[in-house]
């Protein structure tokens, strides 16, 4: 079992530990600020462990982050140990796509909590656009958030979560209805990890998203987006790079991530 004390000590919680709504938004708003989304071990050839106590030792122990199977994974268990009523699906990336590209494979892992017979959309593990609050499955308008507004429309027997960036409507994935087991995610894991054409292979990407603003790398480019819409952008030396990971993302950087990174300095390098 997770252990529960320990993890809302990590994302600094200490409220009420009962199946509300109430319980899930601040959930929901805490762990994008605490734990932040990674595929560093991609990198590094390590591969990503789906087993509970792993991750549980990784991005609670050891203060580390994770992607989208190992975010969820643990809200996934934490919920249902709460006593909420969760499902595990999984959704088509469509984001940064127009709506008539080719669908990709099924990669993005997403949950379904009900509560009193209403089913929302939770999500902690979907880096830059992370919803930090979850959404009404049934609702078919605009849902805003501290963040972007979201919307969900029907798509077939898929629903298609959208945000509203600028004065845009742009499309973040597609949920298919079919509900996943655990051990489901373990060959989307493999593929998203291993597979030359994952990004998580050759791009550094780290997020971190709080009450006031979305953090976001990409390689070693920095982008702080404010909750009133204002950015800023830099790029980042190999030493600047170490330190934003630990000052601004909160990681553990070691020693031996360091050839990565310097490889994600060069790839962005004119």
């Amino acid at each position: 079992m997770t252990d529960l004390t320990a993890y809302f000590a990590r994302i600094g919680y200490d409220g009420p530990r009962e199946p509300t709504l109430d319980v899930l938004r601040a959930l929901l708003e805490l762990h994008p600020a605490s734990i932040p989304f990674e595929a560093i071990d991609v990198l590094l050839d390590r591969g990503v462990d789906l087993t509970p106590e792993v991750i549980d030792a990784k991005l609670i122990g050891a203060g580390r982050g994770g992607y989208c199977y190992e975010q969820n994974s643990l809200l996934k268990r934490v919920l249902t140990e709460l006593g909420f009523q969760v499902e595990g699906l999984i959704a088509r990336v469509r984001w940064q796509r127009p709506l008539d590209a080719p669908l990709r494979q099924r990669t993005h892992m997403v949950l379904r909590v009900t509560i009193d017979g209403e089913a929302w959309l939770c999500d902690v593990g979907f880096g830059s656009c992370v919803p930090t609050a979850p959404l009404r499955f049934a609702e078919r308008g605009p849902q805003p958030t501290a963040h972007e507004t979201y919307r969900l429309s029907q798509v077939g027997d898929d629903v298609l979560m959208e945000a509203l960036l600028g004065e845009d409507w742009a499309p973040v994935y597609q949920i298919p209805p079919d509900i996943q087991l655990d051990q489901d995610y373990e060959l989307n894991n493999w593929f998203s990890s291993t597979h030359p054409s994952s990004h998580f292979r050759h791009l550094l990407i780290v997020c971190k998203t709080t009450p006031r603003a979305r953090y976001v790398l990409r390689d070693n480019r920095l982008t702080v987006r404010a909750g009133d819409g204002a950015m800023e952008r830099r790029d980042l030396s190999l030493d600047e790079l170490e330190a934003e990971l630990a000052a601004t993302f909160g990681l553990p950087v070691a020693s031996d991530w360091r050839p990565v990174l310097a490889r994600a300095v060069a790839a962005a390098a004119p």
